[in-house]
């Protein structure tokens, strides 16, 4: 039997996460003013950086069968922040807090500062709605736990 290969994996699913990020930053920093739109791009910052955080176990599991336990630590702290990120992400956007926001989208920016984009939009506008989702996993409690 041949080997299984999943090319839709959890790595590509973080690299197109990390580029919707960076492209809806770039969209947000674009907006002249706070609409529902610019809502939505920050509700998207959070729920994609946590995406990005579930992905990083799922990652290292392969690496963990092989008791390859330094490169798996390794990958989890190169990714620590984010999480880190999007729970004050999260909670910026639940309290509306832009001052927040504006100091922590440079930082998310900087840690995907490696990143290629395209010159255009490829991704369209994955943001839309991403404020009535947080909401509801604010709702349910969901995301809320710390680490």
């Amino acid at each position: 039997m041949s080997r299984v290969i999943n090319i839709d994996g959890v790595g590509k699913q973080r690299t197109q996460l990390s580029k919707a990020v960076l492209i809806a930053i770039r969209e947000l920093a674009a907006k002249k003013q706070v609409d529902d739109e610019a809502r939505d791009m920050a509700a998207f910052l959070a729920l994609a950086l946590g995406k990005i955080h579930e992905t990083v176990d799922e990652s290292v599991r392969a690496w963990e069968k092989r008791d390859y336990w330094l490169k798996a630590d390794q990958f989890r702290m190169q990714w620590a922040w984010a999480y880190a990120s999007s729970q004050k992400a999260r909670q910026a956007v639940l309290l509306n807090d832009w001052g927040e926001l504006a100091v922590l989208i440079p930082e998310i920016a900087g840690k995907l500062g490696t990143v290629k984009l395209p010159k255009s939009n490829t991704v369209g506008k994955p943001w839309t709605g991403a404020l009535l989702e947080l909401k509801k996993q604010a709702a349910k409690g969901k995301g809320a736990e710390t680490r």
